[in-house]
């Protein structure tokens, strides 16, 4: 998988900070990764995280600011009354305003702003709001928690122009196959996904320069940054949903050394990061997943690996039985050979009614 270098996020806002995976006050409502400022001001990080908020009257605007090592766009998805209204392009530099006008006949409206690109592309800081805001409040939902690489993060899956623009140019993270399935089951969810990455080594890197998922998931910006907050784990999904190896399968850029596949140390990672899951979310019940993008012989050797990850925990009595789920093969229409937000739909029909019974069953 496509990897793009780009450099991990330096916040210079000095501001006291707090690590939140979901939170609220009686004015907004934060959902994903993302970092809390004063003011209610909030550093969406993840793919698809969110902050909304109620208002009254016909018009209002929000305040966004891309942030980041070195100045760059970056791109939100706007809903307005539970209607997408489009993504919108935030410029590198000063924070912009973006004016928001009604066209639902309600007393009240709803606007959620979700993060359409991933961690690795920079962050979206919401600073602030002109609207009349009313209370909001948060319905108590089951929750899943979707952990993953560039097809989760729904990365090139902005099909049009694909020989055009920049990678974060063809994120469309609020149609993910997982955020798909969330709305659709109505529960909450949490992406935790990065592009390129794997489980021992990433799209083009035998894990000697860049970090895999179990290096960077229990910071909250996914980076090994040590001077970024950690990752608190208030979320505590229901169900986990793993979906690593595409990369660990990958044959990189083919210009690269790579070696051969290396089954046991995918294994023992694979089995490594659940216990570390398990120790931070003893009671999630968890998903791993093949890869609609591995086919062939290698289709063969995953399935074989993620049946040995769910044997070592035959025993594991404290926590609930691992499950598989399996995506049928696919042949992507997206950019770089990525699903499409078509093809996410696929995903998310095929894998939706997996979930929603399981969660029906607890």
């Amino acid at each position: 998988m496509f990897l793009k270098k780009i450099a991990l996020l330096s916040l210079f806002l000095l501001i006291s900070a707090t690590s939140i995976s979901q939170t609220k006050n009686n004015k907004f409502l934060y959902a994903g990764r993302v970092e809390k400022l004063q003011n209610n001001n909030v550093v969406l990080i993840g793919t698809a995280s969110s902050v909304s908020f109620n208002f009254t009257g016909n018009e209002c605007s929000i305040s966004l600011k891309s942030i980041d090592s070195y100045e760059h766009h970056n791109y939100a998805s706007i809903v307005l009354d539970g209607k997408y209204i489009g993504k919108i392009r935030i410029e590198k530099g000063a924070a912009q305003s973006f004016p928001i006008k009604v066209t639902a006949k309600k007393k009240v409206h709803l606007l959620e702003v979700y993060k359409n690109t991933e961690a690795q592309s920079g962050n979206i800081l919401f600073a602030g709001t002109t609207a009349k805001l009313t209370t909001i409040s948060a319905k108590k939902k089951k929750k899943i928690e979707f952990i993953g690489d560039s097809i989760t993060c729904a990365a090139a899956s902005d099909s049009v122009d694909c020989d055009k623009g920049e990678y974060m140019d063809h994120h469309k993270g609020y149609y993910a196959y997982g955020p798909r399935i969330s709305r659709e089951i109505d529960v909450d969810y949490l992406v935790s996904s990065v592009s390129g990455i794997g489980m021992y080594r990433n799209w083009n890197d035998e894990n000697k320069d860049e970090a895999i998922m179990p290096d960077v998931y229990e910071n909250l910006y996914l980076t090994k940054d040590p001077s970024k907050t950690k990752y608190d784990f208030a979320f505590q999904p229901n169900i986990i949903s793993i979906a690593l190896g595409t990369n660990d399968f990958s044959g990189g850029d083919g210009k690269k050394e790579r070696l051969p596949f290396n089954a046991e140390k995918y294994i023992s990672n694979y089995i490594n990061f659940i216990k570390m899951l398990y120790k931070h979310n003893p009671n999630a019940q968890i998903v791993i997943t093949n890869s609609p993008m591995v086919g062939g012989d290698r289709a063969i050797v995953f399935e074989d690996c993620l049946n040995k990850v769910k044997a070592a925990f035959a025993n594991d009595k404290p926590h609930k039985e691992i499950l598989i789920f399996k995506f049928k093969p696919m042949t992507p229409k997206g950019c770089l050979g990525h699903p499409d937000v078509a093809d996410h739909k696929v995903l998310a029909d095929e894998y939706a009614p997996f979930l929603k019974k399981l969660l029906n069953e607890k």
